[in-house]
């Protein structure tokens, strides 16, 4: 098992068919989607969610055999930039059955999230008059509902979920904390991002807060949550074929390690600013790459870790 190191900032300071279609994916597998209640009555399902933007989103689902899935913690996981939730899926399913809890893995397709802004940006704004779109259409609005239709069909009694992302999945758990208000979502596992939103308010977004219409209110809400910053200590590659290296991207950090690190200390910093509670952690997984299942093996045990 990949060990986590918790990091003291003081000290430290320092294949699947990419674009496939929802279908199409499932019909390599050889699966069909099912209803809900079928999906999450045996250990490994697919069911598809409707969401309020009238997307159709396949959702690939794990709930190991010898849980009880009405009391059983919910991780909900985000997939990176491939778009392959059900290899997300099997990656965690060695970790939930350690750990005893229940994996949902919504697919945003490129089908009908067909860029970065549309998936892990939120679609928050429209592409082409930048002006904000409807929250019924933002990525980010799936979860909230997607969380009760989950536990309506386990008659689960939890009340809250941890939210994990690798990659781009990253990207998209630390900017819906910006954006979503009051989430259920007790933790955020972030998992080696490419790149940030930085929490200030004197970069524009989608590197910084400016003109995104988040209020100093929103910040500080963000920067008190409940929030991992998970590194691969060897994912280094300053030559990675998906690394952003965009101007903005690389005053964040030549890498995605360092990259991380400089998230974390610009949330400290701006927690300082306002003068309000930081609860964010910095977390390093050793030996682990640009690698969900190592990531994976090594962050289990804080889907079941209590909240602070």
């Amino acid at each position: 098992m990949k060990r986590l190191v918790i990091v003291c900032w003081a000290a430290t300071m320092l294949a699947h068919i990419a674009g496939a279609s929802e279908p199409a994916r499932a019909e390599i597998r050889g699966l069909k989607p099912t209803s809900i209640d079928a999906a999450l009555s045996q250990p490994e399902g697919l069911f598809v969610f409707e969401a309020a933007s009238g997307k159709s989103i396949p959702v690939w689902t794990y709930v190991p055999e010898d849980v009880d899935a009405a009391l059983a913690p919910i991780l909900i996981v985000m997939h990176g930039a491939s778009r392959d939730a059900d290899r997300y899926r099997d990656e965690w399913r060695g970790p939930a059955r350690e750990h005893g809890f229940v994996v949902i893995a919504p697919e945003f397709g490129r089908r009908d999230f067909p860029s970065s802004r549309a998936y892990n940006l939120g679609n928050v704004f429209d592409k082409d008059s930048r002006f904000p779109n409807s929250s019924k259409r933002w990525s980010f609005s799936v979860i909230e509902p997607l969380f009760d239709t989950v536990l309506d069909a386990l008659g689960s009694d939890q009340t809250s979920y941890t939210l994990y992302g690798h990659s781009a999945g990253s990207q998209f758990v630390h900017r819906f904390m910006y954006f979503v208000d009051a989430p259920r979502a007790h933790r955020y596992i972030a998992a080696n991002a490419g790149w940030y939103t930085m929490p200030v308010a004197d970069v524009d977004f989608p590197y910084g807060l400016a003109g995104a219409r988040i209020t100093t209110l929103q910040i500080a809400k963000a920067l008190g949550k409940d929030v991992w910053i998970l590194l691969g200590d060897d994912d280094t590659d300053t030559q990675h074929q998906s690394l952003r290296r965009t101007r903005e991207a690389m005053r964040q950090g030549a890498h995605r390690f360092a990259r991380g690190q400089a998230f974390y200390a610009a949330g400290k910093s701006a927690a300082e600013t306002l003068g309000v509670p930081f609860r964010w952690r910095i977390g390093v997984i050793e030996g682990a790459e640009h690698r969900n299942d190592q990531m994976a093996d090594g962050a289990a045990r804080l889907v079941v870790a209590s909240p602070r």
